[in-house]
Formats: structure tokens, sequence, C-alpha cells
């Protein structure tokens, strides 16, 4: 089954722009809309961050997070010489785009646990107990951290918090 390709403008040398602006914002705040559902389904993110992210996804997730480019690069496995570099280029290697949208995934995760995105956001920020005492967000900086954190909201969700 062929799977349809997100429109997209030519640049001038033929390729396919990047045609998925907002891809952020759709895992962050859960749009209903099928633009929205698109830019979630997982062939759409696998050709995304295969291509590599826009730099203004990074800065889509950053504002979302309210954290300052410099404590989110870190998280990314980014210095500043090479955020100043991609901001620069306008686009994240793959690598980066992947470590982008977990972050984003898990966001869009702790606002549909908590419904309210400053409350996850001061969660995902915040040490948790069942964590042991470490912050979401730097427990998942590798993807195994991500994993327990993911596992952690789920147990939230489903009333079984530790």
């Amino acid at each position: 089954m062929k799977t349809a390709k997100p429109p997209g403008k030519r640049s001038p040398d033929g390729e396919r722009e990047f045609p998925w602006s907002g891809i952020i914002a759709s895992h962050v705040h859960g749009s209903k809309t099928r633009a929205a559902e698109r830019l979630r389904a997982t062939d759409t993110v696998i050709e995304a961050v295969q291509r590599g992210l826009p730099f203004a996804e990074l800065e889509a997730l950053r504002a979302a997070l309210d954290l300052p480019l410099d404590a989110l690069a870190p998280k990314l496995g980014v210095s500043r010489a090479t955020l100043h570099r991609r901001r620069l280029e306008g686009r994240l290697t793959q690598a980066e785009s992947d470590r982008l949208m977990r972050f984003a995934r898990l966001f869009g995760q702790a606002v549909a646990v908590f419904n309210d995105e400053a409350v996850a956001r001061d969660w995902l920020k915040r040490p948790q107990y069942g964590l042991a005492g470490a912050i979401p967000l730097e427990y998942a900086e590798t993807e195994m951290g991500a994993r327990e954190v993911e596992a952690l909201l789920g147990r939230i969700d489903y009333g079984e918090y530790s």
C-alpha cells in the first residue's frame, strides 16, 4: 500500500521543500485536525526525521517547553557551536531530529495525561518519585530513559501513580 506524500513546494533545484511545518506543534498540542493527524502519522514522522527537521521546529519545542535554547541543546546532544551552525543551515541532522521528536512526543503525552500544558511542562521539569527522584526531561536524554518517562506517564494516566 502506498502512502501519500505530503504536498510540498519545489525548490529551485527541483527538490521538494520541507512540507511538514508544524510537526512539533501537532505532537505537543494534539490537535484533532486532519492536517495535524497526518503530521503525527508514523510514516510521516519517519520521513520528516530522515530528511532532518527545520531549525524552526527546534524553536517551536523550545517555546512549548519554555526553555532557553542553551538549556534544550544539551538535552538534544548539541553543542552551542553546532546549534549556531544548525540555525544558519536552517536544518537539523537526522539524529538531532530524532531526539527532538522524542521530547515532543513526551511533552505531548504529558499534556494528554494532565490535560494542561503548564502542568505538563512543570511536571517534566521537576524531580519525580516514580523516576527515583530524576527530572523527566533529563532522564529522557537517552531513549531508554524516555521509555521510562513514557511508562510513568502511562501509569499516572491509568491511576497507578508510582
